[in-house]
């Protein structure tokens, strides 16, 4: 199992590799989110992020924009950011990377009412980017979401998903998983019935209201239950403690709680 942790994008990116380094980690999962993180500034600094990178002997998983509308209503707004994706995509293959995490387009404003429309603009976005990403050959690891994207959320929206595009794969998100949902019900069921697709997990816990990016056993995720579910699915690729409390101890001592469950 490969443990990595993220960079809180308002901090120099630098020094966020060279923290998660020191924290002993074994890759960086660079947010490229503004203002520190936009791809222009990972372009302008690409030399000295990868000697950085080699310096500290992390690799690098990189998680595609989040604050964007791909499948905003107005047109304009949609290309805009369809356009921030596909920059961020090249830019990270720029420095290396061979996985990406795609957060589901967000339904938002008057999409809500007409869903049909937003979901066939998502589902456009889903296969721009399946494109743009075939020729680097990057893996492109969908994220599900929390009940209000709308998207990307239920098993049976990844089956649909997953049916339109088969490349793509599963970015399992614990938090996001518990929001509004039953004793990990859903968590579980995207285990149970897209382990063959899981490419990437995303580890934080919360209390099942809000996505509050706890450190684990400080909410109501059963973290027990799923571990031995991906034991028994024989998953061992990259795991990302997504834990943002202000003491960055606790995504150490995260890590030790998931290696000890793997490890028993």
């Amino acid at each position: 199992m490969q443990y990595g942790a993220m960079n809180f994008p308002v901090m120099p990116v630098l020094e966020e590799i060279e923290n998660i380094a020191r924290l002993g980690f074994d890759y960086v999962e660079l947010a490229m989110d503004p203002p520190m993180a936009h791809h222009s500034v990972l372009t302008a600094n690409r030399t000295a992020i990868a000697k950085t990178l080699a310096d500290t002997g992390l690799g690098l998983v990189c998680h595609l924009p989040t604050f964007v509308s791909t499948a905003d209503l107005t047109e304009s707004l949609r290309q805009a950011s369809v356009d921030e994706m596909r920059r961020s995509l090249e830019t990270a293959h720029a420095l290396g990377a061979n996985k990406v995490v795609l957060h589901p387009s967000m339904v938002g404003g008057m999409g809500a009412f007409v869903p049909a429309t937003a979901k066939g603009y998502a589902f456009e976005f889903f296969a721009q980017m399946v494109a743009a990403a075939e020729e680097p050959q990057i893996t492109i690891c969908l994220e599900n979401m929390f009940p209000r994207n709308r998207i990307g959320v239920t098993p049976e929206d990844f089956g649909e998903i997953f049916a339109a595009h088969p490349s793509l794969r599963l970015t399992l998100d614990t938090g996001h998983a518990n929001i509004d949902s039953e004793g990990n019900s859903r968590l579980l069921q995207l285990v149970e019935q897209f382990g063959d697709r899981l490419g990437h997990l995303h580890f934080s816990d919360n209390r099942g209201k809000r996505d509050d990016h706890l450190a684990v056993g400080r909410g109501t995720v059963n973290f027990t239950e799923l571990v031995r579910r991906l034991k028994k699915i024989g998953y061992d690729d990259t795991l990302t403690l997504e834990i943002f409390e202000q003491d960055r101890q606790l995504l150490v001592d995260s890590r030790r709680r998931i290696e000890a469950l793997f490890g028993r």
